[in-house]
């Protein structure tokens, strides 16, 4: 059933270029160092198409990184603010209180019959 077929996962296909296999004649003899060179030559390619895969994916990688790097910093630093703004309102609110709490300790009514208006 199709709809229960699991899809590989999709990934950058490995590119090889097309190097023609190496022709060994009829006759009895056969040239050794053409199929060796010709081996190496396509071993050489390959290496070094993953040595351009693996440094194109590193690259990647550590642009992602720094960029994680970033929001980092950036949100440690909101935070921070976020932190200061909060703590600042905390002390004016405390002071806002210890204030009115010191003027209501000490304030001396006009006539008593407001006295019930003031906390004692």
């Amino acid at each position: 059933n199709s709809d229960t077929e699991i899809k590989a996962p999709s990934c950058r296909p490995f590119l090889m270029p097309n190097l023609i296999p190496p022709k060994i004649p009829d006759g009895e003899r056969v040239d050794f160092d053409d199929i060796h060179r010709k081996r190496m030559e396509k071993d050489l390619m390959e290496l070094q198409t993953l040595i351009e895969v693996h440094f194109e994916s590193r690259k990647k990688e550590e642009e992602e990184l720094i960029s994680l790097k970033e929001r980092i910093e950036k949100r440690r630093s909101e935070r921070a603010e976020q932190h200061r703004i909060r703590s600042e309102r905390d002390k004016e609110r405390q002071k806002r209180l210890e204030y009115q709490f010191t003027r209501q300790k000490y304030e001396v009514p006009v006539c008593a019959s407001l006295q019930h208006f003031y906390i004692k």
